[in-house]
């Protein structure tokens, strides 16, 4: 897995890494006598050890055996998915299909009672009408995933909407102005699922908001992502799904999205940008 992707995810390698370095140092071997005891070059222990190099579970079984900390080896691993868990490449999330990947999401939603969510280019799958999210899900598969099964899918998406209307929940929708009038379908899904946010702006327990289009703005648009309560962030990148859970990254997209809120206009502002954009429509 790369080391870039996030600070998180390095954090959470150099974690790793230096728990397997304080156990090689606990036992009294140093790189060399590790590397012999495990059959590999110096050079191996050398970036496991500082994080160059993410190790495997079998990599980690064989570092604790070596060091006699066969106990620590279950502990180990499980922080090992941990940190794979943090950046998955969409060819890994979908390899099975679309379907899957939709329904994996449900039980985050389902416990999460305050959701913001900031889109530059697409109206949220939460607030996304039945033939909008076909039309995403469709280009989706095109791009990337070989199985067919958007049909699935999409249904898999609107059984996951149940959340918006059901229990002590919170919402806050901020999308830029460019996703009333950029569309991956038709006139006639565009404006229905145009529609469907005016419902949806009008339910008490949800705030839409959209940021206008004008110069000398405050913030300029940024990746797509969801804080799901103050526990996480998840971003959707280009090459794959990324899992954001350290306070200070969740903080930074808190910071990035009051400061988003804040540009946006809401209620009849937003609805009036809504309705031009329907108009432009035809």
């Amino acid at each position: 897995m790369p080391a870039s992707r996030s600070s998180s995810v390095q954090a959470a390698r150099q974690v790793l890494a230096d728990r397997l370095r304080e156990i090689c140092e606990d036992s009294g071997l140093d790189g060399r006598g590790l590397a012999a005891a495990c059959g590999w070059h110096p050079s191996k222990v050398s970036r496991i050890s500082t994080a160059k190099t993410q190790p495997s579970a079998d990599d980690i079984r064989a570092w604790c055996r070596a060091c006699g900390a066969e106990d620590r080896t279950d502990d180990l691993i499980a922080s090992l998915r941990a940190v794979e868990g943090m950046f998955v490449e969409w060819r890994r999330m979908e390899r099975a299909g679309l379907r899957q990947a939709q329904e994996a999401r449900l039980p985050l939603y389902e416990r999460t009672r305050w959701f913001r969510s900031y889109s530059p280019g697409l109206v949220p799958g939460l607030i996304q009408t039945y033939g909008y999210t076909e039309d995403v899900l469709r280009a989706v598969r095109r791009r990337r995933v070989a199985i067919d099964d958007v049909a699935d899918a999409v249904a898999a998406r609107m059984e996951r909407q149940h959340v918006l209307y059901e229990g002590d929940r919170r919402f806050a929708f901020l999308m830029e102005e460019s996703v009333l009038r950029n569309a991956l379908g038709e006139a006639e899904t565009q404006v229905e699922q145009l529609e469907h946010l005016l419902a949806v702006g009008s339910l008490p327990h949800v705030s839409l908001g959209v940021v206008p289009m004008k110069l000398s703005r405050p913030r300029m648009p940024v990746e797509g992502f969801w804080i799901y309560d103050k526990a996480q962030v998840n971003v959707e990148l280009v090459s794959g799904y990324l899992t954001l859970t350290q306070p200070s990254e969740v903080g930074a997209y808190a910071d990035t999205f009051a400061m988003l809120a804040e540009a946006a206009v809401y209620g009849a502002k937003a609805r009036a940008l809504i309705t031009a954009a329907m108009d432009s429509l035809g």
